[in-house]
């Protein structure tokens, strides 16, 4: 087993070496939920995994909205995230924050929603004088205890909100205990990733690290997961990799901070980007990551804006960078509406 047969199946499973078909996307949105749109895209898109299909997958997923296949809710930190309708009683277990002495703010709020429900939040700024800023916390707070649901079904800013229980009579919020479902999850991980650490779960789904250690030690016990030299993998893996090929499609992504492959390496890549910026006199906040033949090798570095972001530099670490310039460049454009980096490792573009 090598880093290059696990990298290479890796890319094979996110199909960035490959296109998903509609069958084989639902599939990976599942394993890598909670879904969510394109870091600093707009408020109000639907989820997308970029690169991943051929077909428009952010229409796609706006009509699984539309049809309440997608569930909005707040996972991984209180972050918006989409999941699929049939795993609530899954991501409630891992996430759910039931109310301890809520505020007689919260206790307002809840009230409105019980009694005259659904309600946008300038109908219960009407009923109780409470103002938007005291209004929406408190709503998040609900949200995050399964209290109540925001229905954001259509992208637009007036949207209601109503009793959880209403809109999902049928769901089980005690189903599964936190390790029972961090278990299913972590299984789901193993396999997109094919090997993963601690870190990488916990850089993912935001939960304490003992939760995850005692999820994948029962894993562990019951044979599901074994430990590697690489992290964590499948034991029904072990063959597949093995015998995997180590060649990889040649490919150069700039990928967001809200993708998975971002995500669950978020700890190594703010360091990392850290070190290929260090001492850049300019703007020089990661934009996206250049994943190169399937691996981090470089960064957008500039500034978040509404618009065009300020594309001050591309910096990378790999041998012959000057041979994969243009291409380099057109990824960075593909994913910045056309717009060009003003340099590229430290120097300016004519």
């Amino acid at each position: 087993m090598t880093f290059e047969q696990i990298n290479s199946l890796r890319t094979e499973r996110q199909f960035l070496s490959k296109k998903a078909n509609e069958d084989e996307y639902i599939e990976l949105y599942r394993d890598t939920q909670p879904g969510q749109n394109v870091y600093w895209n707009g408020f109000g898109t639907p989820p997308n995994l970029v690169f991943r299909t051929d077909f428009n997958d952010m229409e796609f997923n706006r009509a699984r909205i539309l049809d309440r296949k997608l569930i909005k809710g707040r996972f991984c930190g209180g972050n918006i995230g989409w999941i699929m309708k049939e795993d609530i009683e899954l991501f409630a277990a891992v996430y759910k924050k039931p109310l301890k002495n809520p505020s007689e703010t919260t206790l307002k709020v809840l009230d409105i929603i019980e009694r005259e429900g659904p309600a946008n939040i300038q109908f219960i700024k009407e009923e109780t004088g409470l103002l938007v800023k005291e209004i929406t916390p408190a709503l998040h707070k609900l949200q995050e205890a399964f209290l109540v649901y925001e229905d954001q079904y259509n992208g637009e800013w007036d949207r209601g909100w109503m009793r959880f229980d209403e809109m999902f009579p049928n769901v089980n919020l005690d189903k599964y205990t936190k390790t029972e479902a961090t278990k299913i999850l972590l299984l789901r991980f193993s396999k997109r990733m094919v090997a993963f650490t601690l870190t990488m779960a916990k850089n993912l789904y935001r939960i304490p690290e003992k939760e995850i250690k005692l999820a994948v030690s029962e894993l562990i016990d019951e044979g599901l997961l074994k430990e590697t030299e690489f992290g964590f993998i499948l034991t029904s893996d072990i063959e597949n990799i093995e015998k995997h090929t180590e060649s990889i499609p040649h490919s150069i992504y700039a990928i967001h901070r809200n993708d998975i492959m971002y995500k669950a390496n978020e700890t190594e890549l703010k360091q990392y980007s850290e070190k290929l910026c260090d001492g850049l006199e300019y703007d020089h906040e990661p934009l996206q990551y250049l994943l190169i033949d399937g691996v981090f090798q470089g960064v957008v570095a500039g500034h978040f804006r509404n618009g065009p972001y300020d594309l001050n530099d591309v910096r990378c670490n790999i041998d012959k960078t000057e041979n994969m310039k243009d291409e380099i460049i057109e990824a960075v454009k593909k994913v910045n509406f056309g717009h060009s980096p003003v340099r590229f490792m430290g120097k300016e573009l004519q």
